[in-house]
């Protein structure tokens, strides 16, 4: 067997402030995962790795966004379009990290599932702030993270505010494109029903891309990401349903059938719309 030698240069008197472990942070990272079971058992440390790296993936997905909706405030489109465009590729890997946990079984799940109590992923602050970010919004959600101030705060904040989708039409109308008054002067905190008038601004992109190509790229950066993140949905519900069936859910929800209702759900419903006008 070949055998590579440790080239002179690289540097190996390294002091525990100054390493690769330090500068991840890999003792506090790698010790977060203590199982609950007694005697731990062997199929509770995937399920726990596979929660820790989705947290870590939304994390770094809410870090684009928040600077991609800087980006546009600031009129610059192609920086908030290069940012998303990675957002897509964050998705892809929480979408692939299901097929892990699909090879967890129904037995094997039963046996640890009682240890976390009511704890389930739709506690996740992140998560709600990933959808709040991308227009899901809902003010009755907040009351699940009363104990948690900084998060309760940080999500109220999130729900008043304009979202991603909010801040792409502001941008649009600095621009020029006749966006109605109604979309960009409202509540954020509400639900806002599709509008025919952004549907008809969307549709001038789209049937004349080259006039404003940052602007129609920035439309598919956002159909993008509202498709991964049914993709995303969809794996998790097949996920649950293989593992436990039609039970109900760690939270306390129906399960199954509390998660396909989410399917239901159109982010950036205008962008699915523009699509039926075109051509036609």
């Amino acid at each position: 067997m070949k055998r590579r030698k440790l080239e002179p240069s690289i540097h190996t008197n390294l002091d525990r402030e100054s390493d690769y472990t330090a500068y991840l942070q890999l003792d506090k990272l790698l010790d977060a995962q203590i199982p609950l079971s007694s005697p731990a058992h062997h199929d509770e440390m995937l399920f726990i790795v596979q929660h820790q790296v989705a947290e870590l993936w939304i994390k770094l997905a809410i870090h684009e966004i928040e600077a991609a909706m800087d980006d546009l405030r600031a009129d610059d489109l192609p920086m908030a379009v290069k940012k998303l465009a990675r957002v897509k590729h964050i998705q892809n890997q929480m979408y692939n990290q299901w097929t892990v946990l699909d090879t967890l079984t129904p037995s094997e799940y039963a046996q640890f599932r009682h240890v976390f109590g009511r704890a389930s992923g739709f506690q996740s602050p992140q998560y709600r702030l990933l959808e709040f970010l991308m227009g899901n919004k809902s003010r009755s959600i907040l009351k699940v993270y009363e104990q948690q101030p900084e998060w309760h705060e940080r999500l109220e904040d999130a729900l008043q505010m304009p979202a991603l989708f909010d801040e792409f039409l502001a941008y649009l109308s600095r621009q020029g494109r006749a966006v109605p008054a109604a979309v960009l002067k409202r509540d954020f905190s509400q639900a806002r029903n599709d509008h025919p008038d952004v549907v008809a601004v969307l549709r001038e992109i789209y049937e004349n891309p080259r006039d404003d190509w940052a602007s129609y790229e920035m439309c598919e950066a956002l159909m993008d990401m509202a498709n991964n993140f049914q993709f995303w949905r969809f794996h998790h519900m097949k996920t649950v349903e293989r593992i436990i069936g039609h039970k109900t859910g760690s939270g306390g929800s129906s399960g199954v059938s509390f998660l396909k209702k989410a399917l239901e759900i159109e982010l950036f419903a205008e962008l699915i719309q523009v699509r039926t006008e075109i051509g036609s």
